[in-house]
């Protein structure tokens, strides 16, 4: 009988101490980041010593507890976009895009005219300067039977 009284007795106090600390490691993972330095190392100490133990004693928020504090978003592991993030990347990049297409059209509207040696005469000059010094004269313009445009490229 007295056997069976510390028994009782030891399983209370095991009963206790597991249920503080579970209540510890409860939703973990919302409180994570609220706890103190110090609070952080004593659950983790905590779970250490109860994860030595046998681990079909441990409840299931301490397992829960174990699993984010080895592999959860906190620390290093903490994600570096927030949700929105794409909406945010989307609208940056089409304002971006859309402020170099208007500085391109406003380029374009405010440029000169086109270089005086883009016009149909000054490349047929060319094509004959380039035929008198016999240049590329295996498959270009000075080849025999060649039946290409050359360097005419405006109409």
């Amino acid at each position: 009988m007295h056997c069976l009284g510390a028994i009782r007795t030891h399983a209370i106090r095991m009963t206790g101490r597991r249920n503080a600390s579970t209540v510890s490691v409860q939703n973990i993972e919302t409180r994570w980041k609220s706890l103190s330095i110090a609070e952080q190392n004593t659950i983790v100490k905590q779970l250490e010593e109860a994860q030595k133990k046998d681990w079909k004693v441990l409840s299931f928020d301490e397992k829960k507890a174990a699993y984010y504090i080895a592999f959860g978003a906190h620390g290093p592991r903490e994600p570096f976009t927030k949700p929105g993030h794409a909406l945010k990347v989307l609208g940056g990049v089409t304002g971006v895009l859309a402020a170099s297409g208007a500085l391109f059209y406003a380029i374009r509207l405010n440029g000169q005219e086109t270089p005086r040696t883009i016009n149909k005469e000054w490349e047929q000059a060319t094509n004959e300067y380039l035929k008198s010094q016999n240049s590329n004269p295996i498959s270009g313009i000075s080849s025999e039977g060649y039946k290409g445009t050359g360097y005419i490229v405006s109409k």
